[in-house]
């Protein structure tokens, strides 16, 4: 028997081992991309709806707006007195149609008067 040849297909048994794993870290990445997304997403939103506070417009629309619609799904909005909006945005799961969390931010505009 010549020298390699019980080794015939070595590359192909590896390659369908490591295969899963491969799929594993690419959608664990993915799933980091899309929660980052989300955070700052919230950020943009909580800043939109207190602008629209502060000017005595409804913020929910105006945190909507900002927003794809995959993360409008279960958008909350609070206002405070002070001016302040929190706003809170369930994590999209990559796989299904579930979340895997929430990310909650917030923005405070002094309220403008006439």
């Amino acid at each position: 028997m010549p020298f390699g040849a019980g080794q015939r297909g070595q590359a192909t048994v590896e390659l369908v081992g490591v295969l899963p794993l491969v799929v594993v870290l690419g959608v664990a990445l993915w799933q980091a991309a899309v929660a980052g997304q989300a955070l700052w997403m919230a950020g943009a939103a909580a800043r939109s709806a207190a602008r629209a506070a502060a000017l005595g417009e409804d913020p929910a629309p105006a945190a909507r707006a900002v927003l794809p619609p995959r993360l409008e799904d279960g958008l909350r909005v609070r206002t405070a007195g002070d001016g302040g909006v929190r706003v809170t945005l369930r994590i999209p799961a990559v796989v299904g149609d579930g979340a895997v969390g929430t990310t909650t931010a917030g923005a405070r505009f002094v309220p403008q008067g006439p």
